[in-house]
């Protein structure tokens, strides 16, 4: 679904990811590891068309996203949850849901109840300002968003950062039934290792904007997790 080939970035001076390489199966949930700086957020930028590439290429259902603009990776069916929420605090918790069905292929022009479903308490809190909500409220709320689009494949980056653990367990419970009943693709990033391992079917590491490590989350061994991601 989403392949990742000899990709580089710079930022400023700086090489930020050199020869990047990984894929996500259709049905996967891959989980990008990596110490704080390593390109994790760079690496899904870059996908997402927020940062330039600098070479390399990067295929979604075949469709080459490097010479696209950034609003085209909506309409063709990525959902993006990016660091730190970015909600609209000014906007009621309805006006962030509904921003997504613009770009939705069927015109729809009602929230889908599926969103509701997973995330009973937005129903309830529909005419309160984005900003009024708890960090957790507000990780639900962005999650929403990106489903209004009905995307093939959701990207999340850091969902559980800043979250109270009982929330951080709801997220993954989501999570897990977003891709394993739902069968919906995800690319996720993650610093806190027992959610990945709990969540996540594949893994791949990033050290100094470099793949080091990738296979199924069941290769992800102590001897891995000290090479690569202990501090």
């Amino acid at each position: 679904m989403l392949t990742v080939k000899g990709l580089n970035q710079f930022y400023g001076g700086s090489h930020t990811l050199w020869d990047v390489d990984f894929s996500v199966p259709p049905g996967a949930l891959v989980c990008v590891l990596g110490r704080n700086g390593m390109g994790k957020t760079t690496l899904l930028k870059c996908i997402m068309g927020l940062l330039p590439a600098s070479s390399g290429s990067i295929q979604f259902d075949g469709i080459e996203l490097l010479s696209r603009p950034a609003h085209d990776r909506a309409r063709i069916g990525i959902g993006y949850v990016p660091q730190g929420r970015e909600i609209f605090p000014h906007l009621t918790v309805e006006e962030n849901l509904k921003i997504g069905l613009g770009v939705r292929k069927n015109g729809a022009h009602s929230i889908p109840q599926r969103v509701f479903d997973l995330f009973p308490v937005l129903k309830k809190m529909m005419k309160r300002l984005g900003g009024d909500l708890s960090g957790g409220q507000q990780q639900q709320l962005a999650i929403g968003r990106a489903l209004v689009l009905q995307p093939k494949l959701l990207i999340l980056d850091e969902p559980t950062e800043g979250i109270q653990p009982n929330i951080v367990h709801e997220i993954g419970d989501i999570v897990l039934r977003l891709n394993r009943e739902e069968g919906l693709t995800v690319l996720l990033v993650e610093q806190k290792l027992p959610f990945a391992r709990r969540v996540a079917s594949e893994f791949c590491i990033l050290a100094r904007g470099r793949r080091v490590a990738a296979g199924a989350i069941g290769d992800l061994t102590d001897d891995v997790v000290r090479a690569h991601l202990s501090v």
